[in-house]
């Protein structure tokens, strides 16, 4: 079994979901420490008239020390809710397919959520539905796994029996290859591409979040980002 990690990003880019296609089981780590400054976690990059569209996701963090992600929970102070809501429908207004999708910003904007990871895990699953990437989708804390850096992704592989870890290239400079070669583990790395499909607003911008591929390109989404698959196949053997 080839096994990926990843943080449960917000509106997360397209590598993270070519990154699930190529493995047979993606685990979220959420239960790592939440960073202290901006992070991916809550914010992601759209497009609109202006060029760049920045949304991000409140949070509670001041005086609560070192969180784990799972514990992360939203901050509702203010008008952001609606503000982010009308800033999407506005950009996207023109997009072929934003009739389809407009359930999902509704939900994300619906204020139901708690903490920060159950708003991530909607958008990531509900872009495994319409990507149809039919893989399992698992959380650390589910799985009862601890430990930090190439530990745990170690011990990740050992109680799920991957005899793979597939990984973006750039991280192997943070990777302790030995202590997968001692559990005869192989890591795969691989460097995602970034798709190339229509956009509103001018000059292309790649990697935005994936909604703003589903928006533009509706059905044709999963085609277009497996299209132009992931380079390389540089494999370390533990065996």
């Amino acid at each position: 079994m080839v096994l990926a990690t990843a943080q449960p990003y917000f509106c997360p880019y397209p590598g993270f979901f070519a990154k699930a296609c190529f493995a047979d089981l993606l685990v979220l780590l959420d239960e790592v420490q939440f960073p202290q400054g901006t992070t991916w976690l809550s914010r992601n990059r759209f497009k609109n008239h202006q060029g760049t569209l920045w949304i991000t996701i409140p949070v509670w963090k001041k005086n609560l020390g070192r969180q784990l992600i799972r514990e992360v929970r939203i901050c509702y102070e203010g008008r952001w809710l609606r503000k982010h809501g009308e800033s999407l429908q506005t950009a996207y207004g023109h997009a072929p397919y934003l009739k389809d999708h407009l359930e999902i910003i509704e939900e994300m904007f619906s204020g139901r959520w708690e903490r920060l990871i159950d708003l991530n895990l909607s958008v990531i699953r509900y872009l495994f539905h319409h990507l149809e990437i039919g893989r399992p989708l698992r959380l650390q804390s589910e799985l009862g796994v601890q430990g930090k850096g190439t530990e745990l992704l170690v011990e990740l592989c050992k109680a799920l029996r991957a005899s793979t870890f597939l990984t973006q290239s750039q991280s192997e400079k943070y990777l302790n290859l030995d202590l997968f070669q001692k559990e005869r583990i192989e890591v795969r790395f691989f460097r995602p591409t970034t798709p190339i499909y229509p956009q509103l607003w001018g000059d292309f911008i790649g990697n935005l979040s994936t909604l703003d591929l589903l928006f533009n390109c509706g059905p044709k989404s999963r085609e277009i980002l497996l299209g132009q698959r992931a380079a390389g196949d540089k494999k370390e053997s533990g065996t």
